[in-house]
């Protein structure tokens, strides 16, 4: 694998080979912040990336795990090791036990409640969001990677067997530099990419992941006429009529490409807009029921707590106590 992505990356990935000062950042915090006040005056994560920089790598022993749950727009590789408790991202909460491998794409919240055993070693991948947009990631070779991005966007984990292979290839990044780290860091990326792994996020509804995913211009069509009518009343025949199908031929259709039903589809992107409006705005629920489509609130609320397993007002005041945007 090392030899494929060097013969690429030196004759044929431009961005790099005219960029080979790509500086590698390695941030020891137990260094950087040998008082912990600090890191707690800071209250968010150190993400050094300037447009120079490929990723960077945060290693960090004997971890207190006293930060909020916050989110931020690179993507990351958290590997937690020798401790246990729970992990948070986005709406998924699941225990972990000695060690724990995930990764998760932009704007993802996220926090892992671990507790302070001595011994415990947490390494951390980040990378930018703009890392999805390289030419070189239009490449055959390169599309495991692609797709490994596009589910990362809801936090993917990975088995037991993925998570121990893994391991000490990521414990012997935080020792290297130059460039080898580059053919290093694809090379994770890689076999991550053709491992096994499960979503964790069971309600994130964007609608330009879906068109990206489908590469329907069809859906597309459809998923825009959605993301704009979401708030008023949008029918299964009206959206039909839209590509020139009937009611019955469009739900398969629309079924076969997003793995959802249309009402399943148009309901959950209600819920993640009601979500962000709970979370960024102080409209009442009430408002909140009405601009995202829902003509009923006891429907709404009812729905809204199947999917979230909170009531809206719950919700909004469990995001406001573990929530820091930045």
């Amino acid at each position: 694998m090392h030899k494929i992505l060097y013969d690429f990356l030196l004759n044929d990935c431009t961005f790099l080979k005219n960029r080979l000062y790509f500086q590698f950042y390695f941030i020891d915090l137990q260094q950087k912040f040998q008082n912990i006040k600090i890191m707690k005056e800071v209250q968010k994560e150190i993400v050094p990336i300037v447009n120079e920089d490929l990723f960077i790598v945060l290693d960090h022993p004997d971890a207190d795990f006293d930060y909020s749950v916050h989110y931020h727009p690179e993507y990351e590789i958290t590997l937690v090791m020798n401790t246990y408790g729970e992990r948070i991202v986005g709406d998924s909460v699941e225990p972990f036990k000695d060690i724990d491998l995930v990764m998760i794409g932009p704007n993802i919240a996220h926090k892992w409640c671990g507790e302070v055993v001595k011994g415990n070693h947490v390494i951390t991948i980040q990378f930018s969001e703009q890392f999805f947009d390289l030419p070189i990631l239009n490449k055959r070779l390169f599309a495991p990677i692609k797709k490994l991005l596009v589910d990362a966007r809801c936090g993917v984990c990975f088995p037991q067997d993925v998570l121990l292979k893994m391991k000490d290839r990521i414990i012997d990044l935080t020792h290297m530099q130059g460039f080898q780290t580059v053919l290093v860091f694809l090379s994770l990326l890689y076999e991550l990419a053709i491992s096994d792994r499960y979503t964790l996020i069971s309600n994130r509804y964007d609608t330009k992941e879906t068109v990206m995913t489908t590469k329907s211009r069809r859906i597309a069509k459809v998923c825009e006429y959605i993301e704009e009518h979401y708030s008023d009343t949008v029918g299964l025949t009206e959206v039909a009529a839209l590509i020139g199908m009937s009611g019955s031929a469009f739900s398969h259709f629309f079924k076969s490409k997003t793995n959802s039903t249309f009402i399943d589809y148009l309901n959950n992107l209600r819920i993640a807009k009601a979500c962000q409006l709970l979370t960024e705005t102080n409209q009442t629920v009430a408002e909140i029921c009405y601009n995202c489509g829902f003509n009923n609130m006891s429907n709404f609320i009812r729905m809204f707590k199947k999917k979230k397993l909170y009531t809206p007002n719950e919700y909004r005041n469990f995001m406001s106590q573990i929530l820091l945007k930045y």
